[in-house]
């Protein structure tokens, strides 16, 4: 069952979409569930993210964590930025069924994919970020039974 936020956000996502020229784009994947997240940044040259878009293809849930992980670091510097967990956008979301788990996971990683981005066309390097996973997929499901 899904909280009310999440189907709040599912049935009306905000800041979807792409942004022209964005400062950094990160787009990850959990080949196992199909869910594809792309995440655009508009970031000043104060390193703080004026605007955050993105573009899911996968369930609801893959969309609301989506939809508030652009809400949770609209405004933040790159640093906060980093600091938004799986866990914080879930908490965000009042919870995620534990199979859903994973598409707060893809939320993390898109952030940080599209920090990546941004730090690459800066040549700069963000403490504390490594180079994300593209591919975002449970230990569960690896394990073969």
């Amino acid at each position: 069952m899904y909280s009310e936020k999440v189907m709040d956000h599912f049935e009306h996502p905000r800041n979807v979409g792409e942004i022209e020229n964005a400062s950094g784009v990160g787009t990850v994947g959990n080949a196992k569930c199909g869910d594809i997240m792309r995440m655009y940044l508009d970031i000043d040259d104060k390193g703080v993210i004026n605007e955050c878009k993105f573009k899911t293809f996968g369930c609801g849930a893959a969309v609301a964590t989506s939809s508030m992980a652009t809400e949770l670091v609209k405004g933040k510097t790159v640093q906060e930025a980093l600091e938004v967990t799986n866990k914080a956008v879930m908490e965000a979301l009042d919870g995620l069924p534990p199979v859903k788990v994973h598409c707060s996971l893809l939320a993390e990683e898109a952030i940080h994919a599209a920090l990546w981005d941004y730090a690459e066309k800066k040549h700069i390097k963000i403490e504390g970020l490594e180079k994300p996973k593209t591919d975002i997929s449970e230990e569960e499901e690896e394990e073969e039974y």
